[in-house]
């Protein structure tokens, strides 16, 4: 018995990707709501980023592949690795930017190498040194995060008003400030003020003992 032909299969709906930037709105949002979420999405980060991403992917093809909701969930996901002390993508990225500029400084030498004019071969020459220039600032960039610097910070005393903090000067003893104050009432000069617990002392003497004492005191009879 001869078999039934098989029906051909139906092809399959084509998948396009999605164009439009997805933005949550409910309907009972009210303007100042939508207003807001309208203004986040425009100053959001991965909002900029895509926009440069399908500005520079419209000639090569690329772009009309690029699914929009899909490429701004990727660029929040990097950010968030980023967060998460993750760097692992922006250490592809710049390892990958700098062999396109090395690849970039080999083509741009090359084509000034052969120029026979002056005016070319400074031109070439010139762009090609800077794509060396900016290889090297992209390695350098890598290697700092790879290998933070050490930064040695020392203590810093901030005052306010006319205030003077010395580290590492010893305050003066007491002693040095006590000869301080004997030379300011000394008027300066070095001599020693009159000792007034002497004069106190003379001035409480009895005259009147001294007199006595001179009065009864005994005769020697001289030889």
């Amino acid at each position: 018995m001869a078999s039934k032909p098989k029906k051909p299969a139906t092809p399959k709906a084509a998948q396009y990707p999605r164009k439009a930037v997805p933005l949550e709105l409910a309907m009972d949002d009210c303007n100042e709501v939508r207003g807001s979420k309208f203004a986040k999405l425009a100053t959001s980060p991965e909002l900029a980023a895509h926009r440069v991403i399908d500005a520079a992917e419209k000639k090569s093809g690329l772009g009309d592949q690029l699914d929009v909701p899909t490429l701004m969930d990727q660029l929040r996901d990097q950010a968030a690795a980023v967060n998460r002390g993750d760097l692992s993508q922006a250490e592809a990225m710049l390892m990958n930017q700098a062999t396109a500029l090395q690849s970039l400084f080999a083509r741009l030498a090359e084509r000034g190498m052969g120029c026979d004019h002056a005016p070319a071969f400074e031109a070439n020459m010139r762009m090609a040194l800077r794509a060396q220039s900016q290889c090297r600032a992209t390695l350098e960039t890598l290697a700092a995060i790879k290998n933070p610097p050490i930064v040695y910070a020392r203590q810093a005393n901030v005052t306010t008003g006319p205030q003077q903090v010395n580290n590492g000067i010893p305050a003066p003893t007491q002693a040095r400030e006590i000869k301080s104050e004997q030379t300011q009432l000394s008027g300066g000069s070095h001599e020693l003020l009159p000792d007034a617990r002497a004069s106190g002392i003379a001035s409480r003497v009895n005259p009147a003992l001294e007199t006595l004492g001179e009065i009864d005191r005994a005769e020697v009879p001289r030889g």
